[in-house]
């Protein structure tokens, strides 16, 4: 550890200090008040069956809601502290044998500033600019797991899976409901109806209790977010602040069944030879699928899927996959894998279902049954992909092969807000498989300290030819994962250590772990500082990070002190600058550098949002081996013109220099434009550019001058809900090399339809 090293910890240390110590100062007349003026306990509400039918159209006007229960949103827990809410909202609550109702009266001084777009449903981005409700259901009233739905001022859906141990919202997640809204003299109007039958309860005789989050974001300048309870910063836990609401009985979820068939039909057209080859008709490719979807009882789901179609309209978001080391992640979004995601969860990333690439079948059951929540998950695969980590790199392959897999998840619930949990997950085909099994736990040491830890152990054996092709060992072998967290998370202060060890040999084929054999060491602390009534800030904490990875003998391979500060404000404002001071062991080379990061993000207005990423310093030259000189910049826009139509553009430009000469500028534009006739139907284009300028004098190896890549999608889409749709679309790939220009290298026509068959 070098003498600039220790200078630069130690100042950051005392720095930290300080602060945390003047923080603790100021805050403490804030603190002693508090304590003198305890939040009160949430509220329980009871809630009765409803003495009419309910039309869904966003007008509360059929006699059933005059009798509903009745729930305020009186406090503002952002930026204010459980102050009072500057807008008065009503939720009422009922419910028949097959549905439960929401309908929210949401006042507002000035109702043609009430901000609302229509957009498609889950269209995140554009929806957390607009004015909506939100609630979430803890229908097992366990504080551990809810059901989130989000609907703005026109009705647009959206919703999530939320996981109170992992802090964790999945809003990949899809259920079939109905709501409308509308705008009105007094603000705007939401009407809501979810069955039974998609979402998960109790199987118990009388009445039940669930927990009730209601939550309505009023975003002007600041973006208040209001509640329906209090909710103390000093208490880690949010399921187990929020209200309770009882009377359910008496429910039904019907027969409990649904079938999803679907018939996706395709062509795919390839140029024979670039540049000048001819264009190649592909030939039509029909594949029927079906899914289907059975509630054994109210808490437990079996899922079946018979060639399902995993078509994806949705394009991955472009990442730069230019002098990297590891994988890239991309995200989950086939909906028969995403159903019950939330029961695989655990600290470490042993399940990561893209891994399953091309199913000829799969099967799931999740549930929950008393205090026992149980993921089964089977699935026959015809490619075998494979993702080959190392301490210093990582790397894919791919071969036509029937793997048969499967996942084993138990969890059970101890005591109030703890959990002891064991996973199996295997992989196996012709000369290959991979087991990994192991236990984690979850524990809830006070209202701010966690502790978190997972030990996994797999055994692996590789086909010969492929160990040999990818430098893994040819006979069977073991190894073994341990993650370790403890965090404190309080109003004022927060710190956390963790602590993880993969062996070399450790492999979690079915999951997503691109990095073995390492220690890593990671510690973080960061004092925080509310507004008190003043206007320039609303949140503004600062941070000190360590981060330090060796090799198994202990030898560094890297090392990372993060000084940084996050200030949060008016017009929706954050600004993140960070100061990184780092040590990177790269091909025999230890490499000093020093980088500095800045994230500024802001919303000037409704329906826009503005983002700014930049990174320069030094950056190591992976494909020539060497320090050199990086410079990134990431602008990011998104803006609605009117309520129809939605803009996204993205572009990411990086330089890498060595001794002021470059080595490499790439380019990357991602561009996106939709317009929505309704909440059901939008036309939507998407372009992705890439341009890859390379300096052949600074590579030891031969590369060409420039890459470019050009993909297109242009896509119509008619959505009832989430399985019933019709997705009309093209897109096509695009190369461009020194020798010859940007050249469409294939494209593809396709029609998609689904319908739900719900019993």
């Amino acid at each position: 550890m070098n003498r600039t090293f220790i200078k630069s910890l130690t100042a950051a240390f005392i720095f930290i200090v300080i602060f945390a110590w003047t923080g603790s100062i100021t805050n403490l007349s804030g603190q002693q008040t508090q304590k003198k003026k305890e939040l009160p306990p949430a509220q329980s509400y009871t809630v009765s069956k409803a003495e009419s039918e309910i039309k869904i159209d966003g007008v509360l006007d059929e006699p059933a809601w005059e009798k509903a229960a009745k729930i305020d949103v009186p406090y503002e827990w952002w930026p204010g502290d459980n102050i009072p809410a500057l807008v008065k909202t009503e939720c009422l609550v009922t419910f028949s044998r097959t549905k439960v109702y929401f309908g929210f009266r949401c006042y507002d001084p000035e109702p043609k500033k009430v901000r609302a777009h229509i957009m498609d449903r889950d269209a995140l981005t554009t929806f957390v600019m607009d004015d909506h409700v939100t609630l979430l259901l803890d229908t097992f009233n366990d504080e551990r797991r809810g059901f989130q739905f989000r609907i703005n001022a026109l009705g647009v859906q959206a919703d999530a899976f939320f996981s109170e141990l992992e802090g964790f919202e999945d809003f990949s997640w899809d259920a079939i409901w109905e709501s409308a809204g509308k705008l009105t003299d007094y603000g705007y109007c939401v009407e809501i109806a979810i069955p039974f039958n998609q979402l998960r309860f109790p199987r118990t005789q009388g009445k039940q209790t669930w927990g009730l989050c209601i939550e309505r974001l009023y975003p002007r300048s600041v973006r208040h977010r209001l509640r329906s309870h209090p909710m103390n910063r000093d208490r880690q836990c949010f399921l187990c602040q929020v209200n309770k609401l009882t009377g359910f009985e008496d429910m039904s979820s019907g027969h409990n069944l649904e079938f999803d068939p679907t018939f996706t039909v395709n062509r795919t057209d390839t140029r024979t030879d670039m540049p000048d080859g001819e264009m190649k008709n592909g030939k039509i490719k029909p594949e029927p699928g079906l899914s289907a979807r059975w509630g054994v009882t109210s808490n437990l789901i079996l899922n079946t899927t018979i060639n399902p179609d995993f078509s994806q309209v949705e394009a991955d978001v472009a990442q730069l996959e230019v002098n990297t080391r590891f994988a890239l992640r991309y995200p989950e979004k086939r909906p028969f894998f995403l159903e019950g995601a939330d029961f695989f969860l655990t600290p470490m990333e042993a399940m990561f279902t893209r891994s399953v690439y091309d199913p000829l079948w799969g099967v799931k059951m999740t549930g929950k049954v008393g205090r026992n929540a149980l993921g089964f998950f089977a699935a026959q695969d015809r490619y075998n992909t494979i993702l080959f980590p190392s301490n210093q790199g990582s790397w894919l392959t791919s071969y036509k092969e029937d793997i048969f897999s499967g996942v084993l998840r138990y969890r059970r619930d101890v005591g109030k807000g703890s959990t002891l949990g064991f996973l199996y997950t295997g992989r196996a085909g012709s000369d290959y498989y991979n087991h990994v099994t192991g236990v984690d736990g979850f524990l809830r040491l006070t209202d701010t300290k966690t502790l978190n830890m997972q030990f996994l152990h797999s055994r692996t054996d590789y086909p010969d030819e492929i160990a040999q092709k990818n430098y893994q060992a040819t006979d069977p072998f073991d190894g073994d994962a341990l993650f370790v967290n403890f965090l404190h998370w309080a109003r004022t202060f927060g710190y956390g250590f963790t602590y993880q060890g993969l062996t070399d040999n450790f492999r979690a084929d079915y999951g997503f772990m691109p990095r073995v054999g390492y220690h890593s060491y990671d510690a973080f602390v960061q004092p925080i500082f509310w507004t008190k009534g003043q206007k320039w800030f609303h949140r503004i904490s600062f941070f000190l990070r360590g981060l330090k990875f060796t090799d198994r003998k202990g030898e560094l391979t890297d090392q990372d002190i993060q000084i940084g500060i996050d200030y949060q404000g008016p017009v929706q404002s954050i600004f993140r600058p960070t100061l990184f001071i780092q040590k990177e062991w790269y091909n025999g080379v230890t490499y000093d550098k020093t980088q500095f990061q800045t994230n500024i993000d802001f919303r000037p207005r409704g329906g826009m949002k503005c983002a700014v990423l930049t990174l320069f310093g030094g950056a190591i030259d992976y494909e020539n081996s060497r320090l050199a000189r990086s410079f990134l910049i990431q602008p990011t826009v998104d803006i609605s013109f009117g309520r129809h139509i939605n803009v996204a553009l993205n572009d990411t430009f990086q330089r890498l220099s060595k001794d002021g000469n470059e080595i490499y500028t790439v380019n990357l534009l991602q561009a996106k434009l939709v317009y929505n006739f309704n909440v059901r139907t939008f036309f939507r284009v998407i372009l992705q550019y890439q341009d890859l300028k390379r300096n052949q004098a600074q590579y030891l190896f031969p590369v060409d001058a420039e890459t470019k890549t050009l993909f297109t999608q242009v896509l119509f889409s008619y959505k009832v809900n989430p399985q019933t749709k019709l997705f009309i679309g093209y897109s096509d790939n695009h190369l461009g090399l020194t020798e010859f220009p940007l050249t469409r290298r294939n494209r593809t026509f396709f029609l998609k339809i689904g319908y739900a068959f719900i019993y």
